[in-house]
């Protein structure tokens, strides 16, 4: 894996671009002008890969657009050392911007294929504070629970009850809600019973489904 001053150079630009988009966390930023996003994509793509555009990745997933990305991690409020609940982990970009945001990240993916690409791709980056499951999403990880922050990359039809009771109380949850085009939502929970829901921003994902895949 090379990452070149070319590279280094798209990626630069690729910041600027999604600054001019009103992204301002620094720390996202910065992460996302330290990770090479070639890697996390089939070498076809890698003369185009610092375009703000998502692209197919394998088992009919895509990577998420740059814009969508920073917006989702910058909506978190990461500070170190928090603990991070990730349902979708695809390529692990995504993982891998909020590892270097300085969280400790749980993430499941329920496509086989990704799952093993992605934990291939942490080892060589040097990344264990990233932890990845082979399961269903839609349960999350309980055994992990209260996380501080939970990041849904797929779109939900409707606010995962299950999740919310995973996590802390004052956490962030950041999940796409909708079929087509989805509402980014931020959910804030209050109280034990109580949650509050903001709608951000208007994106497209694809689906979030019950069930695993394994690889073939």
């Amino acid at each position: 894996m090379q990452d070149s001053y070319r590279h280094k150079g798209l990626r630069r630009k690729l910041i600027e671009s999604i600054q001019s988009k009103g992204i301002k966390d620094k720390a996202v930023l910065a992460a996302m002008n330290k990770l090479p996003r070639h890697f996390f994509m089939d070498k076809a793509f890698e003369e185009i890969a610092y375009q703000d555009k998502a692209f197919p990745i394998a088992a009919h997933q895509t990577i998420s657009q740059p814009y969508t990305v920073a917006f989702q991690s910058e909506q978190l409020q990461i500070k170190p050392r928090m603990t991070v609940l990730e349902i979708g982990t695809g390529s692990g970009y995504q993982s891998a911007v909020l590892a270097l945001m300085g969280a400790r990240v749980y993430t499941i993916e329920r496509q086989e294929e990704l799952y093993q690409f992605a934990n291939n791709m942490f080892k060589k980056l040097n990344l264990p504070q990233i932890r990845t499951y082979f399961r269903d999403g839609f349960n999350g990880l309980p055994e992990f629970a209260p996380f501080d922050r939970i990041i849904v990359t797929a779109g939900a039809a409707q606010i995962p009850d299950k999740l919310i009771r995973q996590l802390k109380i004052g956490g962030l949850m950041v999940v796409p809600v909708g079929e087509g085009v989805q509402t980014m939502m931020r959910i804030t929970r209050i109280s034990e019973k109580k949650v509050t829901c903001t709608a951000l921003e208007e994106f497209r994902f694809v689906p979030f489904l019950k069930g695993t895949v394994s690889r073939k």
